[in-house]
């Protein structure tokens, strides 16, 4: 079972932003998955599904948004590579 979420926006919004309703509906669930996981609340994997994407089709996509695939300190790099 899935939950829904409604958001209103004005009807000309689409226009202003140069696309149709469905493709910025379509963007708005992007970038809001997009945050999710860049604020380190939900994995790749959820967010890829929630953006109605698979995991590496929304990891592709990431650029976009100036997001990076891989958001470690270096000390964690460092670490990542030692371990390797």
């Amino acid at each position: 079972m899935l939950n829904q979420l409604n958001i209103e926006y004005p009807r000309n919004l689409p226009d202003i932003l140069q696309t149709t309703k469905k493709g910025f509906e379509k963007e708005a669930k992007m970038a809001m998955a997009v945050k999710l996981f860049e604020m380190k609340r939900l994995s790749s994997g959820m967010a890829a599904k929630l953006a109605g994407l698979d995991r590496v089709g929304f990891l592709l996509e990431l650029h976009r948004f100036n997001v990076p695939m891989i958001d470690l300190e270096d000390d964690e790099l460092l670490s990542d590579v030692k371990n390797a």
